[in-house]
């Protein structure tokens, strides 16, 4: 992820007062504003640049609006916003990917949002599990997501397709498969 992108999630997901950027309820803003803000602080970006981003971003962690005028953070935030999303059926199972030595924890405690504000699943064990790389030797975990479903928890789906939800009990987990590194 370069420089620019990691700014960019920075601020759109967990610290827009670090340029004194505005978002609304939806974590929207405008991109006028954020390209404004950016050449304050000395992050200067064109509005083609940040378009070739937005479009470049290997797991599409931004979404402009259809006018082009807005953008967001597709998900992942620790601030308040309401993304205003539907809730979903889900498939049968989605997966998590996690350190190994988190397991105790998660076993105990089920999966929760930590410092986001919701649990963020995959559809497939491979994108899991590069998810858990970047937290250590990575584990994948199999969530009975249909099951939970069917229990009465709500399930979204980021515009980036990441599944979202408030929690996983730890009753609804399983092994999807271990990195054999």
């Amino acid at each position: 992820m370069s420089r620019e992108s990691k700014f960019l999630s920075l601020v759109l997901r967990h610290r827009p007062d670090e340029i004194d950027l505005q978002l609304d309820k939806q974590g929207w803003a405008r991109v006028d504003d954020l390209l404004r803000k950016l050449k304050k602080a000395n992050r200067k970006l064109s509005r083609d640049e940040l378009f070739r981003l937005v479009e470049s971003s290997d797991k599409r962690r931004f979404t402009l609006s259809e006018d082009g005028l807005r953008i967001r953070a597709a998900q992942g935030h620790s601030i308040d916003v309401d993304l205003g999303l539907a809730a979903q059926r889900p498939p049968d199972e989605l997966y998590h990917g996690t350190a190994s030595a988190n397991l105790d924890s998660i076993f105990s405690d089920g999966l929760n949002p930590g410092q986001r504000r919701q649990v963020h699943l995959s559809l497939d064990p491979g994108t899991a599990e590069g998810v858990g790389q970047r937290h250590g030797k990575p584990v994948v975990l199999r969530v009975e997501a249909q099951r939970m479903f069917e229990d009465g928890f709500e399930f979204f789906r980021a515009d980036n397709g990441v599944w979202l939800t408030d929690k996983v009990p730890a009753v609804y987990l399983g092994f999807g498969r271990t990195a054999e590194k």
